[in-house]
């Protein structure tokens, strides 16, 4: 199910969950409306959930690097989709959103302006090592320097991501009314479903979990 329609049944059906849903950083917030209860996920929400999915890349990323260390032949081209699916969905998509709403906001509030530019500069630094793995990956390079590449990527974005989900976002939340976070999580709705459909989200974990399975590391269990 398209992961807005998913929780708008959570909150019909399990009303138990409310309190729940509301707490910490509000990645849900639950309103109540001519008698029925309705979940929109938060702009927050939708990026900590791109960033899971970043995060899966970066597993097969370490998956390939893993493989070349160990001299074990794998297909090139499973990195070069992987980083197609970066170049797309979280550079020119993810980071757009938070270079245009959220950074700015930070900035002209004065707050964590530190780390808000050293953000923006590793947004910079992450499309170099994207461009090199493309490079490389296309051009069948399953090598050592394909492998520091891919480490150097996941180097730099796992803290990046870290500091934005515990520092970064909370303090966005903190700044921005009610009414204007809602009305933001729904434009980053309109966009996403503009840029890659009514579900693009769920499209880009479907084609990330196929490169899981190509590397043999799609069962969690």
């Amino acid at each position: 199910m398209e992961r807005r329609k998913f929780l708008r049944v959570m909150a019909v059906g399990g009303a138990g969950l409310v309190g729940c849903a509301t707490t910490g950083e509000e990645r849900f917030e639950v309103r109540t409306k001519g008698g029925e209860d309705s979940a929109e996920p938060s702009p927050c929400e939708d990026l900590m959930q791109e960033h899971g999915a970043l995060e899966r890349i970066m597993l097969i990323y370490d998956e390939a690097a893993r493989l070349i260390a160990s001299q074990k032949p794998f297909e090139p081209a499973v990195i070069a989709k992987a980083a197609s699916i970066v170049r797309g969905f979280i550079e020119d998509y993810h980071e757009q959103n938070e270079e245009e709403f959220i950074f700015p906001r930070l900035q002209s509030h004065k707050t964590e302006t530190e780390l808000v530019t050293t953000l923006f500069q590793q947004h910079r630094k992450g499309r170099e090592f994207t461009k090199q793995i493309l490079a490389r990956a296309n051009a069948g390079r399953a090598d050592e320097k394909l492998a520091a590449v891919l480490e150097g990527f996941t180097r730099l974005y796992r803290p990046h991501a870290a500091r934005e989900e515990t520092v970064l976002f909370p303090a966005f939340r903190k700044l921005i009314g009610k009414k204007a976070y809602r009305e933001l999580g729904e434009k980053f709705e309109e966009d996403e479903h503009r840029r890659f459909g009514e579900h693009g989200f769920e499209a880009t974990v479907k084609q990330i979990a196929l490169l899981e399975q190509q590397l043999g590391i799609g069962e969690l269990s």
